[in-house]
C-alpha cells in the first residue's frame, strides 16, 4: 500500500509494507525540485535513516529496475530523434 500527497515544496510517497511478516518499517519519499530523499525508521538505533539522491541517480535507478545485469551509462537522445 502506498499514499501520495502533495505539499509545498514537494510530493511525498509513503510505502506501506503489508503481508506476512516480518514486515519493514514504512518508506517516506520526498521529491523536491532538486533532489530525492528516501526517510526510514530504524527501531534498533531509534532513528530515521535518510538517502538523498540526485535527480540523475533516480533517472538511474527508474531504468536500473527493468534492466538486466551490467554496467550502463544513461546519455540525451540527439534532438530531432
Amino acid at each position: 500500500m502506498f499514499s501520495i500527497e502533495h505539499e509545498f515544496d514537494a510530493t511525498v510517497v509513503t510505502l506501506v509494507d503489508e503481508g506476512s511478516s516480518p514486515l519493514q518499517e514504512d518508506i517516506v519519499i520526498n521529491a523536491f525540485e532538486d533532489c530525492i530523499t528516501l526517510e526510514q525508521w530504524d527501531p534498533r538505533t531509534n532513528a530515521i535513516n535518510k538517502l538523498t539522491l540526485s535527480l540523475s541517480q533516480a533517472r538511474d535507478l527508474e531504468a536500473a529496475l527493468d534492466l538486466p545485469e551490467g554496467v550502463y551509462q544513461l546519455r540525451k537522445a540527439p534532438d530531432g530523434d
